[in-house]
């Protein structure tokens, strides 16, 4: 692989030097790091990573290359792809080309040759933070400008604008998805499970959410800072308790937030695997985690804390009973080994059952 050098300069002035791949040019961006030791595709497509420029933890990328079909959205959303080593000479029975030139098609910056384990140290003693990267070692004046970057406009970049419909219209329920940016395993595991999912805009207003007479809604993962989508919020107080409610990620945050609760940014995001316990049945799941903003559990006003992380308590899943509703931080097909026996899918779709039986 031709190698050209390329810095990568962090707010606390630490740089980093490494070579490139992908995409040519310059860029700021949130800088995380992913514990994932497969699944970069996902990571590269997920819409929840819009702004963020992602280290991989593990040394080895790109060995099966690139998997169109694994894919969570029609577009790479990370601002740049940061790894120990990349695979030049890769394969799988299912590979339809190079991590490389797949960067290369979508945009994305790549670089190669850094150590990232020494880099993800730095974050994980200092924190998320702001980087630049650059072709060239940065003067003052450009260094000076990476400390004022941030993430804006998350939600309304990555959602889909148009109302969207999958699946077979004589499924068993009718789920109204309220897409955020959500991820394309959100919907295809819904259509698994007999279910028609009517994908809305994250503009929807609750009478058009409610006027669709799903069985159910389920508020998607997205990125960004959940306090910026107030008008969303406002929306979501109107849905909230006269259908039953399923939240996840960014969705899990603004119902929280639309309860009176509060939300703060994280100094380790949670990108890749992460230990959550359930505090009513005492059981430990391995969950697929990708945020940077928690739930404050001292300011949860209503709704009962159900799972926290292991690593650091921090509130991974709310219960709403008496609205109908639940939300859980993580991925929830990472809840159980298949979406069949998974007891959060159960609970959402026992909800909906007794719902219609009340109707």
């Amino acid at each position: 692989m031709k190698t050209k050098k390329v810095y990568l300069t962090l707010q606390n002035s630490d740089v980093f030097q490494g070579y490139r791949f992908g995409a040519e040019g310059d860029i700021t961006g949130e800088l995380v790091f992913s514990t994932n030791m497969v699944g970069y595709m996902e990571t590269l497509t997920d819409p929840s990573n819009y702004g963020k420029i992602v280290v991989q933890t593990f040394p080895l990328i790109g060995n099966y290359g690139v998997i169109r079909s694994d894919v969570e959205s029609e577009k790479c959303w990370v601002s740049a792809y940061i790894v120990r080593e990349i695979c030049d000479d890769p394969s799988n029975f299912r590979m339809q080309g190079k991590l490389d030139e797949y960067l290369k098609e979508q945009g994305v910056i790549g670089i190669y040759g850094i150590d990232t384990r020494q880099l993800t140290k730095v974050l994980r003693e200092e924190g998320v933070m702001s980087a630049r990267i650059s072709s060239k070692p940065l003067d003052f004046e450009a260094f000076e400008e990476i400390p004022d970057f941030c993430i804006r406009d998350a939600v309304k970049t990555v959602a889909p604008t148009q109302k969207t419909e999958y699946g077979e219209a004589t499924a068993k329920y009718t789920v109204a998805l309220w897409n955020f940016g959500a991820k394309n395993s959100m919907i295809n595991n819904l259509v698994s499970q007999d279910c028609k999912v009517v994908s809305m805009p994250a503009t929807a207003t609750a009478e058009e959410i409610l006027a669709l007479g799903a069985d159910g809604v389920m508020l998607s993962d997205g990125p960004g800072d959940p306090e910026e989508n107030k008008e969303i919020i406002e929306e979501i107080k109107k849905v909230v308790g006269k259908i039953p409610v399923f939240g996840v990620g960014l969705g899990h945050q603004m119902v929280a937030l639309a309860f009176g609760a509060e939300t703060m940014k994280q100094k380790q995001s949670h990108v890749g695997g992460q230990p959550v316990k359930c505090q009513k049945c005492g059981k430990v799941y391995i969950s697929s985690q990708n945020h940077g903003y928690t739930v404050i559990p001292e300011t949860i006003k209503v709704g009962k804390i159900k799972f926290i992380n292991v690593n650091d308590g921090t509130c991974e899943g709310i219960d709403y009973d008496e609205y109908k509703a639940f939300t859980i931080q993580f991925t929830p097909e990472s809840c159980s080994a298949g979406n069949t026996e998974n007891p959060l899918y159960k609970k959402f779709f026992q909800l909906m059952k007794k719902e219609n039986e009340n109707a």
